[in-house]
């Protein structure tokens, strides 16, 4: 007799894929499991007819078991179970190795327990009751085995998704008519009540009521499967070691994977899940050790209780906290890499990707601190010096030395995303970069995406496999990171386990303390910096030129009492809200929903006359306008259109999100220099993600509040642009037309308002019935009870409704599972809020409630009755608003549901009503009512276009703070420059400032043009020159030397192995002093600023050979300044 034979005499049609899952299982084990998942699938559709449960569009079977009511039916035993049989299944159908006896044995005890449970709860009270699954019974295998290839396998997984359909099924379970199911539901109604009372009278056990072990076992074998570790052979668990310290001497690893040499690649040990993962540290540690003295290769460890997970490699970090295990690749990688990996400082960097010092200098910053076994690196870099370009440079070289194999680049932009595609593909094209938005299949060793993106890919459904693993990914590249990227999808770091490296152009002083400890650093003091004033005195972009322009109605608003009578007339026509004119309107509403003509006709009046020309003063620079909404781009845009028709529609365009497939292909052609549009007109779109050198003014027509942002935005006109203005004319400013206030804002250093992820209306409200809750728990008056156990039961709900295989419910699981258990909230008290309270906000499928307004009216009465229950009268602000919901409610009279509830939409708009409220009352209030907010009118104000005369009260230039006012000697040089401009094509003057050598006739030439120039004593001019070592030495001091080549002259120096982050700040310190002044005495580096990096001087940080090379190419530098003859003589 099989096991299950009771299954196939009482519900045939549910009994024969089982009995034939048990006929395969000696000998087809992969068939034995497809056929087990197929019956769990056909029992859950079972249970959803004859319950009569509300079936969801996608009728697959993982999204049938995650079903709040489905859940609340069977409990979670029973669904845990069927997630045994399914994700067991899903192996046998989709994945390439074999399904291992053990594992579809276990697949089947877990569908037996739950054909037990549907006998104890359906089957016939007459019947003998089942027993547990005995491997005895199952049949033998036949002598000769055809086993099911996985290709049919999946034809017939594919065969039984075709008839998914609720008629289909129903047809398969003999259920053909509405009357006989009707029939059959309450027939096994009454046996189901029968059974209840049969079994608690008779103290019969519920058949799925499992052990703590079990459900410990249950846990880590489900989290090892997701990894691919079959547990199918007798060595994979409770494996003998000895000489350990214990009594006597021996002991068993609870699991050990195995690679396919044979040799450990890690152990795992398994506490109680009561207890913590941490109790498992040491003894795991001793089992490592037994099994390195007898294999010789020492495993990695895990310590789990099913619930938290620890990794440790103690050959290389200390222990930290998983989302689950590494495959067998990437436990054999992390086990080679004790081998394989080079040190960093020994692998150059690809100077064919980056070759600026500060670039290089970032990369050796990042990888002394990887050397130092820290995880996270947080650079800032300004806005246009080639952020994506050192990443992937960096990535390269951690790639070449075996650190890492595949990299995530994450960015928050479309745009961002395509353009690090683009730009991997350019400078790194072996690694075979995808771009996860259009194409999450192929494989690669560099995956980008958008945040959300990746969030779904890591929540993939259970039918699809899981293709990201917590050990998928061995580095992340956080683009712009900040902490609403962590407040909104921290999830994804801590759900992989790789290093991390954040990218950020806002200044290291204005990145708040959250940011940096995210990234455990010291607040102030990232991993390296190189900001927007170092790449603008270094040449590497231009300055802004800043201009604030202050508008009346900007800045005042409007008032009546301020307009031409005129205007009164126009201002009392307009279609305000509600019909009621008001005496004024704040300037916040400025260019939100009121749009005035003359307001934005004076900014492109300022922008057509104040702005930068190109072609000969002619054309109006590339010019973006960052407006404050959609309507208020087009309206711009209008003005404009209307102002200069001569320029037919193309001249100034909007590029928003709403600009669809085309805002690409209008960037392009914004970007595309002389071609229209030269105005973009941007909502939140070309903050980031644009790179158009030609950029040379910049209108910021809307209040910004992010320093990110406002970085960002200051970003746009910073690139450097040879020929701009002409041959020889390049880009050396730009200029920022400000009509908001934002550069005073934020030169004021005012602290930036919290960021991140606001919570839900649906995680307030769960945090609110928490507390409500909490507060009734020492109550047992009539008031509160039916209000406790409506409360119970809607929070039950909530939290039964959480899927266990979301990775973000996997992180609460031991919470989610305790109050998953309808007992928790019978008894829940005061104490019990904080637990609970970390699952608001973890999705569930009981959260089916999609209106917004009654939703939040539920909020509004939730306030009221958390005050009544600690003893005081409800908010007055809560209140008041109520008031006001019922006023417009009673205008709504006429529509019958409102007219139903007439009397109490009266009561609760009488303030009095209030002082006698009762948690009962507000209930009924809550309960009565939330259904008809929807029918409020909340179309709010529409868009108001007025044209009143507006005022410019004055127009300054400021400078920015951050971007160091210390451009004088930029200025110095230019005046030099503006002596000199007769011969500013001198050939002395050039080899001067390049550091080739002069002759006794370029010197002479200078000194010549220097006499010409007017004011300058020949003698003071001999003078200064015999003090400074010469003619050529003192311009040279003035001049300075070209950056490119004090750097031109080190980069050999630079560029060899064991050249780390120390070394490259000490050069950019020296190639800082030449640019100043010209020439550096050795001597000086053993003095400050030289000693404040490394106090013993360069001895310190180089070799003696290497000090010597520095002097030597100092003096080559200085000697450069003043012809061999003359120094020679």
């Amino acid at each position: 007799m099989g096991n299950f034979d009771f299954v196939a005499q009482a519900w045939p049609q549910l009994g024969e894929p089982a009995v034939r899952a048990e006929g395969y299982l000696r000998a087809d084990p992969r068939a034995a499991a497809t056929y087990a998942r197929r019956a769990g699938e056909l029992l859950t559709s079972w249970i959803f007819a004859v319950e009569n449960l509300p079936r969801p569009d996608d009728e697959s079977f993982s999204n049938l078991t995650r079903q709040r009511e489905f859940r609340d039916c069977v409990g979670e035993s029973v669904t845990s179970s069927l997630r045994i049989v399914r994700l067991v299944g899903n192996d046998a159908v989709h994945r390439e190795e074999e399904v291992g006896l053990d594992r579809a044995r276990g697949a089947l005890e877990q569908l037996h327990r739950v054909f037990r449970w549907l006998d104890h709860r359906y089957g016939d009270p007459a019947a003998p009751t089942p027993g547990p699954f005995v491997f005895d019974r199952v049949p033998p295998a036949p002598a000769t085995v055809v086993r099911r290839a996985r290709a049919d396998l999946e034809k017939m997984q594919a065969e039984f998704d075709a008839t998914r359909s609720r008629l289909a099924e129903a047809e398969a379970l003999g259920i053909q008519a509405k009357g006989e199911i009707e029939t059959l539901r309450a027939e096994l109604a009454r046996v189901k009540a029968e059974n209840a009372a049969r079994n608690a009278q008779l103290n019969i056990p519920d058949p799925v009521a499992i052990t703590e072990a079990e459900t410990r076992a249950t846990l880590i074998d489900l989290l090892l499967h997701e990894a691919g570790w079959r547990l199918d052979e007798a060595r994979d668990r409770e494996w003998p070691v000895t000489g350990i310290p214990s009594p006597s001497g021996a002991g068993n690893v609870d699991y050990v994977l195995w690679g396919d040499d044979g040799a450990p690649l890690a152990v795992v040990e398994a506490k109680r899940s009561s207890k913590s993962a941490k109790e498992g540290r040491e003894q795991a540690r001793i089992y490592a050790d037994a099994l390195e003295r007898d294999f010789g290769q020492r495993p990695l460890i895990f310590y789990t209780n099913g619930y938290d997970t620890w990794y440790w490699d103690d050959r290389r970090y200390p222990p930290r906290a998983v989302a689950g295990f590494l495959t067998k690749d990437e436990l054999q990688l992390a086990v080679q890499r004790r081998t394989t990996l080079k040190p960093l400082d020994a692998v150059d960097v690809n100077r064919t990707i980056v070759e600026r010092p500060y670039q290089l200098r970032a990369i050796r910053a990042v990888c002394e601190a990887l050397e130092q076994k820290r995880r996270r690196a947080l650079l800032v870099m300004a806005t246009g010096t080639g952020k994506t370009r050192t990443v992937i440079a960096l990535v390269d070289l951690l790639q070449r030395a075996n650190w890492v194999k595949r990299v995530l680049f994450l960015a928050d932009r479309t745009a961002l995303v395509k353009q690090a595609v683009g730009a991997f593909k350019e400078h790194l094209p072996d690694a075979s970069p995808v771009d996860l938005l259009t194409d999450r299949d192929s494989e690669g060793r560099v995956f980008v995406s958008t945040y959300p993106t990746v969030m779904n890919l890591i929540d993939a459904g259970d039918d699809d496999l899981r293709r990201f693993g917590p050990g998928y990914f061995d580095l992340i590249v956080v683009d712009e990171a900040h902490r609403s990227i962590y407040n909104r999808y921290g999830e994804i770091f801590d759900y992989f386990d790789a290093l991390v490296v954040g990218l950020t152009a806002t200044p290291r002083a204005d990145i708040d303390h959250n940011t940096y400890r995210l990234f455990e650093l010291e607040d102030g003091v990232p991993t390296d910096a190189y900001e927007l004033d170092d790449a603008i005195e270094s040449g590497y972009l231009v300055p802004p030129v800043a201009r604030v322009i202050d508008l009346g109605f900007m800045s005042r608003g409007i008032r009546y009492a301020d307009l031409s009578d005129a205007e009164r007339v126009e201002w009392d026509a307009l279609e305000w809200a509600d019909g009621e004119i008001p005496d004024e309107v704040d300037a916040a509403v400025m260019n939100r929903w009121l749009f005035n003509e003359d307001t934005v006709d004076k900014v492109l009046e300022i922008l057509m006359t104040e702005g930068r020309y190109v072609q000969g003063g002619d054309l109006l620079g590339k010019t973006i306008v960052f407006a404050k909404n959609q309507h208020h781009a087009e309206f711009i845009q209008k003005r404009f259109d209307d102002h200069f028709p001569e320029r037919r529609g193309g001249f100034a365009e909007i590029i928003t999100h709403a600009s669809g497939p085309y805002a690409h292909t209008l960037i392009g052609k914004f970007s595309t220099p002389g071609a229209e549009p030269h105005i973009a007109i941007s909502v939140d779109m070309l903050d980031t993600g644009i790179d158009v050198p030609d950029v040379v003014n910049l209108v910021f027509f809307k209040p910004v509040h992010s320093q990110t942002k406002y970085w960002q935005m200051v970003g746009r006109g910073t690139r450097l642009r040879p020929d701009l203005y002409g041959p020889g004319m390049p880009k050396t400013d730009f200029i920022i037309f400000d009509v908001c206030g934002n550069i005073e804002y934020f030169n004021a250093d005012l602290p930036e308002a919290a960021g991140g992820r606001a919570p839900s209306l649906s995680e307030r409200s769960f945090l609110a019935r928490l507390n409500l809750l909490g507060l009734l728990g020492g109550r047992d008056d009539e008031d509160a009870a039916g209000l406790r156990a409506t409360l119970s039961t809607r929070l039950h709900a909530a939290v039964a409704g959480m899927n266990r295989d979301n990775f973000l419910v996997r992180k609460r699981r031991r919470t989610v599972d305790r109050f998953a258990e309808p007992e928790a909230w019978q008894q829940f008290g005061a104490a019990d809020v904080d637990p609970a309270a970390e699952l608001a906000g973890l999705p569930s499928a009981a959260e089916s409630d999609f209106d917004e307004a009654a939703k939040r009216f539920d909020l509004l009465l939730l306030q009221a009755q958390l005050a009544v229950a600690s003893g005081q009268t409800p908010p007055r602000m809560v209140v008041a608003r109520v008031i006001d919901l019922a006023a417009a409610l009673g205008e709504r009279r006429g529509i019958p549901a409102v007219d139903q509830q007439a009397a109490l939409i009266a009561a609760v708009g009488d303030p009095e009503w209030w002082n006698a409220a009762t948690l009962t009352l507000l209930e009924a209030v809550r309960v009565r009512l939330r259904g008809l907010m929807r029918l409020i009118d909340r179309a709010g104000q529409a868009p108001i276009y007025t044209d009143f005369t507006d005022s410019v009260d004055g127009m300054r230039d400021v400078e920015i703070a951050r971007v160091m006012p210390g451009l004088n000697r930029r200025a110095f040089r230019e005046k030099i420059h503006g002596f000199l401009a007769a011969h500013d094509d001198n050939l002395a003057l050039r080899k001067l400032r390049t550091g080739r050598e002069l002759t006794s006739i370029d010197l002479a030439e200078l000194e010549s043009i220097l006499a010409g120039a007017g004011g300058v004593d020949a003698g003071q001019l001999r003078t200064q020159a015999v003090e400074a070592g010469g003619l050529g030495r003192l311009i040279r001091s003035i001049v300075g030397l070209d950056r490119s080549a004090a750097e031109e002259a080190l980069a050999d120096f630079v560029s060899g192995p064991g050249f780390g982050h120390r070394q490259h700040v000490f050069v950019d310190l020296v190639v800082e002093q030449l640019t100043i002044a010209g020439y550096l005495d050795p001597r000086r580096l053993y003095e400050d600023p030289f000693t404040g990096l490394a106090p013993e001087g360069p001895d310190a940080l180089f070799s003696d050979a290497q000090v010597t090379d520095l002097i030597a190419r100092l003096r080559r530098i200085d000697e450069t300044a003043e012809p061999r003859e003359s120094a020679s003589a």
